[in-house]
């Protein structure tokens, strides 16, 4: 993102957002029912909003994706990938379209101070982890009036958050520095980098650097990602992050397992800024520790100015 953008964005760093809270029941999407019980605060500030996003064909284009701060991709069921958007700085009118939580947001979702998880549902075993994670849950029967649906997209890829309408009241803290993360120059070395493709079983993303527009353009399965308004969206830093996937104890409701990442460990990866490539390693030794990102010889890795994008990438 330009350092126009950047400081746009910045500006709304302190701004509050008065939010109506209902208790009222309403249908969600996603595999299944919802939880129940108030998890989700009326109260205090909260650091971030990550909302869970679909990211197959009939999905996109994406509204408020690039808003954005971090935007994390993982595998799930049959192959297919699922979008995590975490936002602090500012909110867009409009996000989604949004989907069902996974087991790999609890651990992920740890990295944050209580974070609000706005999602549209989660399969029914998987809900007592939910319920018992320190996270804010505010699925749509939680938060009936900030959700709704487009009539000219065909479910489940049409359910949208509007997150003015949540229990969520911006605090102004950075997403990137809440995961000890930190906007520097470049480490020395790395090789150019024009295009680099990372592949999951039935899905693929492709980041092109673009010079001119300083950022690396996003492409979804081939197909250029695009924002509602038909821009082209685009990160400041690219982390490719190697991780073991499993298999879980939970399946979706055609019998698929549904993986889970491993987001707590150490491996490779490859940090992408400034049309170069440098080889990493990274290592988080609990659920709740941030995950560190450093050279090769132990030198911390810093972002460029723009969105994040964090890739987890299926070792093998």
């Amino acid at each position: 993102m330009p350092a126009a953008g950047v400081k746009n964005r910045a500006a709304a760093l302190f701004a509050v957002l008065v939010l109506a809270v209902t208790a009222a029941c309403t249908g969600g999407g996603g595999s299944s029912s919802s939880p129940s019980s108030s998890s989700a605060r009326t109260g205090g500030d909260r650091d971030v909003l990550a909302v869970k996003i679909d990211n197959v064909a009939p999905a996109r284009p994406h509204t408020g994706l690039e808003e954005a701060d971090v935007v994390y991709v993982e595998q799930v069921e049959a192959g297919l990938s699922r979008i995590l958007a975490v936002y602090s700085l500012g909110l867009p009118p409009v996000i989604g379209p949004v989907r069902s939580a996974r087991e790999t947001d609890l651990e992920l979702l740890r990295q944050f101070d209580r974070p609000t998880l706005a999602f549209s549902g989660a399969q029914s075993k998987l809900l007592p982890a939910i319920e018992r994670a320190p996270i804010d849950a505010v699925p749509p029967s939680k938060a009936p009036r900030a959700y709704f649906r487009d009539p000219d997209r065909p479910a489940p890829h049409n359910l949208y958050l509007r997150p003015e309408r949540i229990p969520f009241t911006a605090s102004g803290v950075d997403a990137v520095a809440e995961l000890g993360l930190r906007f520097g120059a470049p480490p020395p070395g790395g090789e150019p980098e024009d295009s680099r493709t990372v592949r999951y079983p039935s899905a693929s993303v492709t980041f092109t650097w673009s010079a001119g527009g300083e950022r690396w353009l996003v492409s979804l399965d081939g197909a250029p990602a695009r924002t509602a308004g038909g821009d082209r969206i685009g990160a400041g830093t690219v982390v490719v992050q190697d991780v073991d996937v499993r298999k879980s104890d939970f399946r979706d409701r055609s019998g698929n397992n549904s993986p889970f990442t491993e987001t707590v460990g150490a491996g490779d990866a490859v940090v992408l800024r400034d049309g170069r490539a440098y080889e990493a390693r990274w290592s988080r030794s609990s659920a709740g520790a941030d995950t560190v990102f450093s050279t090769p010889e132990g030198r911390r890795v810093d972002l460029a100015e723009g969105p994040l994008w964090i890739l987890y990438a299926p070792r093998g």
